[in-house]
């Protein structure tokens, strides 16, 4: 079953221009190569597209022509000279480009074709093979995602009027898929009545009653239309740093640990050595103060709890510094791309006296979690006697952290 790709690229493009530009938005290089040289490779490099037509502006031939130069000599060079057919002007409007591309289209005569917008270069082949599954049994087919924004309707004074249910609603890409005679006589028809200003081919199929169906695409499969389209472009190509994305999404998490004591001569509390006539008892070195941080900081990222990641089952860990814990926390929450906003804990005990030392405990937690000292608060209380604490038989400590991480699509 014959396709062809019909590639549109007769538009002026002029606001996707950078200050180097001076040519339209579809012979703009990114990483080196022009938009729409970059479209036609993905269409040559399809073994279920037969033939390409590309629609261009009326005075862009010898521009087209160089553009197209490095693929007749290069890897794609075989299936550019069997595919590429010659170029066709495009008219005052999308539709009449369209309906130009079409008409040349009619010495092959393909059973299909594949509507598509130069500026859109990273379509994918997995869009174009559903393209191809859905014209197993329909006319008519577009590609579109689901909006996932909400939609405002205004008035005239920008004052809104109502909020649209997006539960139905579809935004367009392209390509546009067909029945090649059907298209081409809708089309037809609409140029006969001297209608040429659908903007895109989906609405002359609905025109003439034909329904279309929706093919899923992708948000990457994005058109190109202004100069940040154009950064965005070189980022998903990997060749530019994306712009950070701001910390609105902040989260809270709280952690809590509790240790007995057993004999010793000094407990360690925030990673601080405290003279006391016991220590704390556990697998690591006890350290209830940064056993707590390291729970808040998973729990504020919903990645499991300190256990989850160093299990007291594992030999490794025996006796081993809990500041290494913490640091794994830091560095869980760092590789989202969050940052920790502050840290508040209160250790609780009759002894030993905490006071003395928070100066200490408050700079080994800023060392350790790589922020400053005024966003880390200790505290330190009693039970007034009650409960093990209040017994003196161990030390209690929680934990509460405020972590900024960037805003997610979902």
């Amino acid at each position: 079953m014959s396709c062809a790709a019909l590639i549109v690229a007769a538009g002026s493009g002029s606001r996707a221009r950078r200050n180097s530009d001076n040519v339209a938005k579809q012979y703009v290089e990114i990483g080196g190569k022009p938009v729409l040289q970059r479209t036609i490779e993905i269409f040559l490099a399809n073994d279920r597209v037969d033939s390409i037509q590309v629609v261009i502006g009326p005075h862009d031939k010898q521009q087209y022509g160089n553009m197209i130069a490095p693929l007749l000599e290069g890897p794609l060079a075989t299936e550019a000279r069997a595919k590429l057919l010659p170029a066709v002007a495009g008219g005052t409007t999308r539709q009449i480009s369209v309906y130009n591309g079409l008409k040349a289209l009619e010495q092959t005569a393909p059973r299909l074709v594949l509507i598509h917008d130069a500026a859109r270069p990273f379509v994918t082949h997995t869009i174009l093979d559903r393209c191809f599954e859905a014209l197993a049994t329909h006319k008519a087919c577009l590609v579109a995602t689901p909006v996932t924004d909400t939609v405002k309707k205004v008035d005239s004074n920008g004052a809104i009027i109502e909020t649209i249910d997006r539960s139905t609603l579809w935004s367009a890409q392209t390509p546009q898929a067909f029945d090649y005679g059907f298209i081409l006589e809708a089309h037809r028809k609409a140029n006969l009545q001297n209608i040429d200003h659908f903007t895109d081919d989906a609405l002359v199929a609905e025109w003439v009653g034909e329904t279309v169906y929706i093919v899923e695409g992708s948000p990457s499969n994005r058109k190109l239309t202004s100069k940040e389209d154009l950064t965005m472009a070189e980022t998903m190509m990997g060749l530019t740093e994306p712009a950070p994305r701001p910390l609105t999404d902040i989260r809270v998490g709280t952690g809590y640990d509790v240790h007995a004591f057993e004999e010793g001569t000094a407990v360690i509390i925030g990673g601080t050595a405290i003279p006391h006539d016991k220590k704390l008892k556990g697998h690591s070195d006890a350290d209830v103060g940064l056993h707590a941080i390291t729970d808040a900081l998973l729990g504020a990222i919903a990645d499991g709890d300190i256990g989850t990641h160093f299990p007291p089952s594992d030999q490794q860990w025996k006796g081993a510094a809990s500041d290494l814990f913490l640091k794994d926390a830091v560095r869980r929450v760092t590789e989202r791309g969050g940052k920790i906003s502050n840290i508040d804990m209160t250790i609780i005990c009759e002894a030993p006296k905490i006071g003395p030392h928070r100066p200490a405990i408050r700079t080994s937690i800023a060392e350790i979690c790589g922020i400053a000292m005024d966003r880390v608060s200790v505290k330190a209380t009693t039970s007034e006697r009650l409960g093990f604490t209040g017994r003196k038989e161990g030390i209690a400590a929680i934990a509460t952290v405020c972590v900024r991480l960037p805003e997610t699509e979902d």
